[in-house]
């Protein structure tokens, strides 16, 4: 599980790596194009947004893996034993419930409703449902880091992976 876990970090850190530069790329040909030449991309700025928010879902996704996301534990670091297990699991639980009815459902659901209606983006004419596809493949990645952990904590590790972790993702 470990080698999987490597392998999705891998996709989502170069997926989100390849994104930026894109984005990068056509923010910077965007102002080129406008105050250099005096004649705007069309398309530049709806690239941007739409891997924009690509990049921001998996980003998230990639983050929580990493267990660097931004979190609340105050309960779970001042608790010992049987406890601080029970509420870890808790808590990935919550986090997974999230994930599969909101991100993998809703937007599975989101998906299919914009590709039925045809719904397209303004200026690339990309079907809608292609950029809401974020939202569920980023459900899918937490909810196997939900998975991931939970089988972790369960094998007597302490904590979820962060910088001063006890879990060992390297293999």
């Amino acid at each position: 599980m470990k080698v999987v876990k490597q392998v999705i970090d891998w996709l989502l850190a170069s997926f989100c790596a390849v994104i930026l530069a894109i984005v990068a790329g056509a923010v910077i040909w965007q102002v080129v194009t406008r105050y250099l030449l005096g004649v705007p991309s069309t398309s530049t700025a709806e690239v941007a947004r739409l891997l924009f928010m690509w990049m921001a879902l998996l980003g998230g996704a990639y983050t929580f893996g990493q267990g660097r996301h931004l979190a609340i534990d105050i309960l779970p670091q001042a608790l010992r034993g049987r406890l601080k297990l029970a509420i870890e699991i808790t808590i990935l639980g919550i986090v997974a419930t999230f994930a599969a009815l909101v991100m993998i459902l809703g937007g599975t659901s989101l998906v299919l409703r914009t590709l039925k209606t045809g719904q397209i983006t303004p200026t690339l004419n990309l079907p809608m449902g292609w950029v809401y596809s974020a939202i569920p493949v980023a459900g899918a990645a937490i909810m196997f880091y939900c998975l991931f952990f939970t089988v972790a904590l369960i094998r007597g590790y302490e904590r979820w992976p962060s910088q001063h972790s006890d879990i060992d993702t390297s293999g």
